[in-house]
């Protein structure tokens, strides 16, 4: 099977994570973990960046300060990076998780330097912490993390299969859109990600593929190159 993208900088939504009324759904932590180590043992070098919705989204804290309520964000995301990472350990794929945020006996600090590395010696890359400051989402952090590591794509893991022009569970006639260009997405505000993430891809030319995960398979399918969710460049 030959792959199209050898490096990916994966996002996968804190949702993804949870299910059954429960902050950790350990089934979906195990097929996320059995479709990441799929990619390892196909080659594909993996840095993965979490989401911490599931347990905690700063933006829906009320009148929390946000400083505050996006750094019990940043720890929502360590928890589900150390869940994701027991995961592959079980299934004997080296791993490392990085936190943006220093906890030195929790997990090891964040540097593209040590990330790189890691990356070189096939080790699936697991980045914690979003980007250690409050004010940007985790898809930025992704983007960020795609940029410092030199991946070839930034993949966007959402509840839906791809970018639609408006939300396809209200608006049943929305159109679905398998290419777009970044300012495409600017310009209509497409919701696909956030701006700053789009900005910084488009600015360093990194190509972004939205799709759905939870379709068996599918990231499979897109490090290969075949036409999955929809692509941005």
């Amino acid at each position: 099977m030959e792959l199209k993208y050898k490096r990916i900088s994966l996002k996968l939504s804190g949702e993804a994570m949870g299910g059954k009324g429960e902050s950790l759904d350990f089934d979906a932590v195990d097929a996320i973990a059995d479709q990441v180590a799929e990619l390892s043992k196909m080659g594909v070098q993996v840095g993965v960046t979490l989401g911490g919705g599931n347990i905690w989204r700063g933006r829906s804290s009320g009148d929390m300060d946000r400083n505050r309520a996006d750094q019990m964000g940043m720890l929502a995301t360590v928890i589900n990076s150390l869940a994701i990472q027991d995961a592959l350990l079980k299934r004997n794929v080296d791993c490392v998780v990085m936190s943006s945020v220093d906890m030195p006996r929790i997990a090891d600090g964040y540097s593209s330097r040590e990330a790189l590395k890691a990356l070189d010696e096939n080790k699936v890359v697991i980045f914690a912490g979003g980007t250690g400051v409050p004010f940007f989402s985790t898809d930025t952090a992704a983007a960020l993390k795609a940029a410092e590591t030199h991946a070839q794509v930034l993949m966007l893991a959402k509840n839906v299969d791809a970018v639609y022009s408006a939300d396809p569970k209200i608006v049943k006639d929305a159109e679905r859109y398998s290419h777009l260009t970044y300012d495409e997405v600017i310009e209509r505000n497409l919701n696909a990600t956030d701006i700053t993430a789009i900005t910084l891809c488009r600015e360093q030319q990194i190509p972004i593929l939205v799709f759905a995960m939870k379709e068996k398979e599918n990231i499979m399918k897109a490090v290969c190159g075949e036409e999955v969710g929809t692509l941005i460049n």
